[in-house]
């Protein structure tokens, strides 16, 4: 199933990197940037997370709530934001519930050898929990200017 603007997001239940649950529906009224990449510590999804980090008070201002999602451990997602200094939770989706949910876990190719891994998406949430906007064409180094645009 495809999700398009206007849908209600799907919600959701999963860890942080500290273990805490984590519900979509606890951030009603609020408007949230859930946004999905494929593994710490790589260099276009560290260049993406520290863009967000370096723009987070923008994003903060503009009233949104910023987490991050991807199949990494709760272990590795605490080691990415030690070593980046992000401001902001990530989500580990180890059993990939979340990335079903939203449609990110998709068969990719690389060097001709095809794989699964996830289509690194943002979907911008409203406070109403329906979906905003879905940013499939990511720039991992302007990616907030695409949200706030």
């Amino acid at each position: 199933m495809s999700l398009e603007v206007g849908n209600t997001a799907p919600d959701f239940e999963a860890k942080d990197q500290n273990g805490n649950l984590i519900k979509l529906s606890d951030f009603k009224g609020k408007k949230v940037v859930l946004y999905f990449y494929p593994k710490d510590n790589t260099p276009g999804c560290t260049a993406q997370a520290c863009n967000l980090r370096d723009n987070y008070e923008a994003l903060q201002n503009a009233g949104y709530v910023v987490l991050g999602v991807s199949s990494d451990s709760e272990k590795s997602h605490q080691k990415f934001i030690e070593k980046q200094g992000l401001p902001f939770s990530l989500i580990a989706d180890e059993d990939l519930k979340v990335h079903e949910a939203y449609g990110t876990w998709v068969e990719k190719s690389m060097y001709g050898r095809k794989y699964m891994g996830t289509a690194r998406t943002t979907f911008v949430i409203d406070e109403e929990g329906k979906l905003e906007e879905i940013i499939d064409k990511v720039k991992t180094k302007e990616h907030t200017n695409q949200i706030l645009k």
